[in-house]
């Protein structure tokens, strides 16, 4: 704790108060203090009177990597905003600190003997705080205060230097500190993206560096034990700048925003209001392969959904230069401008999605003559002139060429050439074997010995990459696209392409940041942009990130729990919610897509939804399911569902079904469902053959609803099944008058109608029954399913069985 004395013997000047052993800096709500010799001494709440300096923990203003070495500072002097810091290898560090009214700028000016100085760190600042740890925003927090550092320009890197390749680490913790398994409980555990803010034993530490760029390293990257990490001129370690800060928890996003636009940060806008607390920046949208001839059957589909945003998920001939399919798009820009003028006559923006700076086999920065800034692993020579047709090449060492581990295409390029090889041979003469010379449509040429030979860097999509330079490039080519055509949403995904540069989280700032810069001024503030990983200084320009992918399991359980994880993450990095995309094929249903929008509502996340027009029209239930996606959407839009509401929506188990009542009112239907299964059984004479469940009803009584499906064992076809009957309770029973072949569904609705569908909810006919629709009571109901197999295999009916509760009413 500071010291009473202080307040009557400091020296006061300009916001520092300072005594012969320390430095006090204080803002409205926060107070930082440093000792002479450099280091935190204080990190106050002045309006909570709370210190949240862990005890025992040390933390320099500033650490220094020299020859290897990580120093501490061993002395702080002051003279008016300049904190001068000296190490013990002679180097001195100048500081120009700032106060400002809510926060504090650091800036490191000068260094001597800043050609040695590898690195520098900001900290790192422990705190006591655990409960909230933001790692990609850099803010930790409680329920009073917040604690936060801001990386102020591109090269001030979030985090700290574990790694060479400066790729943010990424890690799986239990809220109690232990390491667990991606497959926990989403619930219990927390997955880290970054390490801007740490968890750690006593709390949290915030942190940032600068690296030295000067030199051509070789460093462990991208699956390559030796990979080259060209210079990059940036001015090395001078000019690395952070803004620290304390304030109450409710004003920090508030003041994140302040830092932003005083310090020249990005601050994006979507409708006028700043990206990260625009309505707006949740918004769902459609994704479909649209061209200039259907457009208009895409953009009715969106209105239909009541959406926004339309968004094509693969409109590009080549990843590298961005030009257009053809088919799709015959006058390239110009013809998606069309599509884009078009869609803003019906109020729907247009977006395209990127693979960043992959670069494809066809595209001209391969094919015919391959740009010199492919990215590559290494470099070495060749030790004997070559032929046009020689299929092995000598070459003076295999380090770069004989890694195997991320080389799909297995090319190097020498001059104009690319060459595709084997294998390397396994001792010397060093030897590439097997070469297909002149790949990719470049010209098989002869070469000199002594000639360079470099070992391009490929990714398992079969695609190459680009180094520093060309990354930019590239970056810009993406902005003019939408400069050209007034594009309104991007992903840049595969944005890890861009480690190919050897800078790691560097390389993504600088690769969105040329994007960004590029774009037209009145564009920055329009275009919603995501991105497959994200980054500290990337938190400032992507509006948001929209993980969860629908290939992998069924539409309710493809990357499920990973979906809900992501969410804590957004809680606690400010960042607006999203749920990911979901794919709607010929089969999906209703009762899936409302699965999807309750947890939309719940969360208050937008999603993506994938389609293609002839799923669209294969599925007999998609007027319900666009109908269904406006109700809900325009709800969750006007901030309809209550924090408490959201809670029960948030819950995958539960079910549910929103109606329209009137302008700004709506009506919420929960539902109980179970899942049984009645398996097709052998059993001895006279045995029962049916299935007994269980249901238990929290509503009032009333008829079941049900849907019923028969999925054939493996390798049978043609199966029926048929005398299906449901008894409730030894008393009321249910006999259906039809049978029902594979994969077709049967539906008792809450009217009473009893309907077949097929494979994808078209109607096959609706079903007469004599008998009343037995009635389910509340609390336990014993339920016996029987049927008759056309087959002796394996065959089963899955069994659905629901109850509605009362209407909540919602109203805005």
């Amino acid at each position: 704790m500071i010291k009473k004395f202080l307040i009557f013997t400091a020296l006061v000047f300009n916001g520092f108060i300072a005594t012969a052993d320390e430095i006090i800096l204080e803002t409205t709500w926060f107070r930082l203090g440093f000792s002479d010799k450099g280091f935190v001494t204080t990190i106050y709440d002045k309006s909570g009177k709370r210190e949240y300096l862990p005890a025992g923990q040390s933390a320099p203003l500033l650490s220094i990597r020299f020859n290897g070495i990580i120093e501490e500072p061993c002395q702080l002097r002051r003279s008016g905003n300049i904190l001068v810091l000296d190490y013990p290898n002679k180097v001195e560090a100048t500081v120009k600190a700032e106060i400002k009214k809510d926060y504090i700028t650091f800036e490191l000016v000068e260094i001597k003997l800043s050609d040695s100085v590898e690195l520098v760190i900001w900290g790192p600042y422990p705190t006591i705080i655990g409960e909230s740890v933001g790692e990609c925003v850099g803010v930790v927090r409680n329920s009073n205060f917040s604690i936060g550092i801001q990386a102020l320009n591109v090269k001030t890197l979030g985090g700290y230097p574990s790694e060479e390749s400066d790729i943010e680490p990424s890690y799986d913790i239990f809220a109690s500190g232990n390491l667990v398994d991606i497959e926990n409980d989403w619930k219990n555990r927390k997955h880290y993206r970054g390490q801007t803010a740490r968890v750690m034993e006593y709390g949290s530490v915030l942190q940032a560096y600068t690296r030295n760029r000067s030199q051509k390293r070789i460093i462990s990257n991208w699956g390559h034990s030796h990979y080259v990490a060209p210079s990059f001129n940036d001015g090395g370690v001078t000019g690395s700048k952070i803004a620290l800060f304390g304030c109450p928890e409710e004003r920090t996003l508030e003041l994140i925003g302040q830092i932003e636009v005083a310090e020249g940060l990005p601050h994006p806008l979507i409708d006028g209001e700043w990206a990260k607390i625009s309505r707006g920046a949740t918004s769902s949208y459609l994704i479909m392969d649209f061209t200039e001839k259907n457009l208009d059957q895409a953009l009715e589909l969106t209105r239909k959904a009541g959406l926004r945003y339309l968004y094509h998920g693969h409109p590009f001939k080549s990843w590298g230069h961005f030009d257009l399919l053809e088919d799709a798009f015959p006058d390239n820009r110009t013809s998606m401008k069309r599509c884009v003028d078009r869609a803003a006559e019906q109020g729907i923006m247009l977006g395209v999605h990127t693979l960043t700076n992959f670069i494809n086999t066809n595209d001209p920065y391969v094919s015919p003559v391959p740009d010199k800034r492919l990215a590559k692993v290494g470099e070495s020579i060749i030790g004997q002139d070559i032929d046009k047709q020689a299929d092995e090449i000598y070459i003076e060492s295999p380090l770069f060429f004989s890694q195997m581990e991320n080389n799909t295409l297995k090319a190097a390029v020498i001059g104009n050439e690319i060459i595709r090889y084997r294998e390397v041979t396994q001792s010397e003469p060093w030897k590439l074997t097997g070469c297909v010379r002149g790949a990719f449509n470049t010209v098989a040429t002869e070469h000199k010995k002594g000639a360079m030979i470099g070992k391009l860097l490929d990714h398992p999509y079969k695609v190459f990459l680009s180094d520093p330079d060309l990354s930019a490039e590239i970056s810009a080519r993406i902005a003019k696209l939408f400069n050209e055509t007034g594009l309104r949403q991007i992903s840049f995904d595969g944005l890890e392409g861009v480690w190919s540069t050897g800078m790691g989280q560097y390389a993504r700032a600088l690769f969105t940041k040329t994007w960004y810069d590029n774009l037209k001024p009145e564009l920055r503030g329009k275009v919603i942009n995501d991105a497959s990983n994200p980054g500290h200084f990337n938190w400032h320009i992507n509006t948001r990130y929209n993980w969860g992918e629908p290939w992998y399991a069924g539409f309710r359980e493809s990357q499920t729990h990973y979906r809900l994880m992501n969410q804590d993450f957004y809680r606690r990095n400010f960042i607006p919610p999203m749920l990911g995309w979901f794919s709607m094929s010929a089969a999906t249903s209703t009762e899936d897509a409302e699965w999807l929008l309750a947890r939309a509502a719940g969360f208050d996340a937008g999603f993506a939804f994938n389609l293609s027009i002839r799923n669209v029209e294969r599925n007999g239930a998609s007027n319900a399911i666009f109908e269904a996606i406006r109700t809900w959407e325009t709800a969750r839009m006007a901030g309809a569902f209550t924090p408490e509401l959201k809670i029960l929506l948030q819950d995958i188990n539960n079910e549910f079904h929103l109606e329209e009542a009137g302008v700004g009112e709506w009506h919420l239907y929960p539902f109980k469902t179970e899942r049984y299964i009645h398996e097709q059984k052998s059993r001895q004479p006279g045995e029962p053959l049916h299935s007994i469940m269980e249901f238990n009803n929290p509503y009032e009584p009333q008829n079941m609803i049900f849907i019923i499906s028969l999925v054939s064992g493996k390798d049978e076809t043609g199966v029926k099944a048929e005398s299906i009957y449901l008894e409730i309770n030894n008393h009321d029973r249910i006999e259906i008058p039809a049978e029902i072949e594979a994969d077709q569904y049967l539906k008792l609705n809450p009217d009473g109608s009893l309907i077949l569908f097929d494979a994808n909810w078209n109607i096959k006919r609706h079903i007469q029954s004599t008998a009343e629709i037995p009635e389910l009571l509340s609390g336990l109901n014993r339920i016996i399913v029987d049927a008759d197999f056309s087959d002796e295999g394996r065959s089963t009916l899955k069994i659905e069985l629901k109850t509605k509760g009362k209407a909540l009413k919602l109203k805005i």
